[in-house]
């Protein structure tokens, strides 16, 4: 058991349950899951136009963690509904965060070389094309989530909104025009805060919602749920954060201390490397505080927590 769990009051039976899931077997029996998923439902590198579908399949199968599919899966199954009515959502969101990394990488704002231990999407086919590979995977996004089979119209419709949300202008896509805004700026803490909420959790709490919509959770279950991944998505951020600067190139696949190089705002610049982990393990427990309500059903929801706390990558 990680540093991160042995700062919990956890209960014999929770211990118990923890011992029957291994995380690292459930989140790569998730991944293929969603990547058999993504090669029937995104356009083959042989379909025209084949150089822009060529783009897509290149970031979209360079490996990753799918974390925003599986917290999708696990969110339906955590709310007793079935994940398998949840994979073109699942496929959908992770179509959005790899438009988004097409995007930061383009020389126009992080101008990063690798991606995922491969050449950037513009490095590979030109910035141009990038732009529009990019631009594709987030039309197909919604055109996945509107061919959803078996649920309903107000559903799809509900989703679309949640979805739209997290990836729009008070989400994804404002934080990240916040976080160029700060490029060199000293920055107040609550900002920071903003920020990441913005950036990279509304993207994470979109994914655990529709899951949980699509599973059938009640609005006690969403609010919860909802906490879970405010609180998740922050302390993902600030990991990815701490391995900017503690890991390497070679583990990442991806350039390390580029955030000091660009003066980005970040948790270690604002407090400190040791702050930073401290408060990573304060979110963690706040994640899991607020799954008390939910049965063995969200374990997968409990150790993904510590997961995105904890990874080395």
């Amino acid at each position: 058991m990680s540093y991160f769990f042995s700062r919990l009051i956890i209960s014999t039976n929770f211990e118990t349950q923890v011992a029957s899931l291994n995380i690292t077997d459930y989140l790569a029996t998730k991944a293929s899951l969603i990547d058999e998923a993504m090669d029937t439902l995104i356009p083959s590198a042989g379909d025209f136009p084949k150089n822009l579908n060529k783009a897509v399949r290149h970031s979209l199968f360079a490996g990753g963690k799918r974390l925003r599919p599986v917290l999708t899966l696990a969110s339906a199954e955590a709310v007793g509904g079935d994940s398998s009515l949840a994979i073109n959502t699942a496929v959908a969101l992770e179509c959005i965060h790899t438009y988004s990394l097409i995007h930061d990488d383009l020389p126009a704002m992080d101008d990063d070389d690798l991606r995922r231990g491969r050449p950037t999407c513009h490095k590979a086919y030109g910035e141009a094309t990038a732009i529009l590979a990019g631009d594709s995977l987030l039309t197909i996004a919604f055109e996945l989530i509107a061919n959803s089979k078996n649920i309903s119209s107000e559903k799809i419709v509900q989703i679309i909104k949640e979805v739209s949300k997290g990836a729009g202008g008070v989400g994804m896509i404002g934080g990240q025009i916040l976080d160029i805004e700060s490029e060199g700026t000293e920055v107040e803490f609550a900002f920071l805060e903003q920020i990441h909420s913005y950036k990279t959790g509304a993207l994470i709490v979109a994914s655990i919602r529709s899951g949980a919509i699509i599973g059938g959770a009640n609005e006690a279950e969403l609010q919860a749920l909802s906490s879970y991944g405010r609180k998740v998505g922050l302390a993902f951020q600030i990991a990815d954060d701490i391995l900017n600067v503690e890991s390497t190139a070679e583990v990442l696949g991806k350039a390390v201390g580029s955030d000091e190089e660009r003066e980005k705002a970040t948790y270690p610049s604002l407090v400190g490397l040791k702050e930073s982990k401290e408060l990573a393990a304060e979110l963690l427990e706040g994640a899991l505080e607020a799954l008390t309500s939910f049965d063995e059903k969200a374990l997968p929801l409990r150790l993904i927590a510590e997961y995105a706390v904890a990874r080395k990558k």
